[in-house]
């Protein structure tokens, strides 16, 4: 794969968070968020990340936003690196790099109409022309699948698919190159989840986007995705093509996360693997790091301990 065609290079990316020290002096536990973790987004595609709650996976694309600074490793962005850019050299990669969060109803403003709301970030870049601007914000309410006339209202009066809506236009108003998706439609109806995603796609086909997409919905993340990473502890433990890592899971981990997909059917075969910390032979699973087993199927190898 040349460079030119890699967006996000992550290489040994770490946020360990650090309590504070107890009133008896004591030193505090580290958490390991995110524990040395590498991969490639290309240009245009979509790159899944799943894994459990607390696996770490929204704190990568915190990282990736420079929401949180790195305790250790590098991020680059079109082949700059990020990671340590002051906030005056940031900006421009801000503009680059978009976000749509998962709960539509804290991330935008209440007081804001949906024009304010959509304007601001293009303010905040100065692209915002005025009357230009307010006619490109209605046309790309519309590609959301709201309408024109709905620029003067406010959030209250919207349902939560109808707010993750504007959120995306927020988003896309300033022209991103790569968005980082977080969980973007699980506090949505299910009804209206496969709209959403269906429009990110067509959106994605006209922008011409690089998306992450943060779930936990392991059979929207394969709808979606081009590529596949899975997480486990702050690691990656596997990663492959979409339809080869369900067709194929290498990684034991992996295997027990897609043998918890519900099927339709249930006189399915699917055999459920059971997957607990607490007790039983997964409990003490150790990984190393991620080796190439196919073309463009890495699994991290690991061991078993008894306990």
């Amino acid at each position: 794969m040349a460079d030119s065609q890699v967006l996000v290079d992550v290489r040994g990316l770490k946020k360990h968070f650090t309590k504070e020290k107890t009133i008896f002096g004591r030193d505090s536990d580290v958490l390991k968020a995110v524990d040395g973790v590498s991969f490639q987004i290309r240009k245009g595609e979509t790159f899944g990340l799943v894994g459990e709650s607390g696996s770490g996976k929204s704190t990568v694309g915190r990282c990736l936003l420079r929401l949180y600074d790195y305790t250790e490793g590098e991020v680059r962005f079109d082949g700059q690196p990020i990671s340590k850019l002051k906030e005056k050299r940031l900006k421009p990669f801000r503009r680059r790099i978009q976000s749509i969060f998962q709960d539509p109803y804290s991330s935008l403003n209440p007081s804001l109409n949906v024009l304010e709301l959509i304007s601001e970030p293009m303010k905040i870049h100065g692209i915002y022309k005025g009357a230009a601007s307010k006619e490109e914000i209605a046309s790309l309410l519309e590609k959301v699948g709201l309408k024109r006339e709905q620029l003067y209202r406010y959030p209250h009066e919207f349902s939560g698919g109808q707010r993750q809506r504007i959120s995306i236009a927020r988003a896309l108003s300033v022209r991103p190159e790569f968005v980082v998706c977080d969980e973007p439609v699980s506090a949505l109806d299910v009804s209206v989840q496969a709209q959403v995603v269906n429009m990110l796609e067509d959106l994605q086909a006209e922008f011409g986007l690089t998306y992450l997409f943060i779930a936990h919905d392991l059979s929207m993340v394969r709808h979606i995705s081009d590529r596949i990473g899975v997480m486990y502890g702050g690691r990656l433990v596997e990663v492959a093509d979409s339809d080869e890592l369900y067709e194929n899971p290498l990684h034991p981990y992996t295997q027990a996360l897609l043998s918890s997909i519900l099927e339709p059917d249930p006189r399915g075969s699917r055999e459920r693997i059971l997957f607990d910390r607490n007790a039983g032979r997964f409990s003490s699973l150790e990984t190393s790091e991620l080796r190439e087993v196919s073309h463009g199927h890495f699994v991290a190898d690991y061991q078993w301990i008894s306990n």
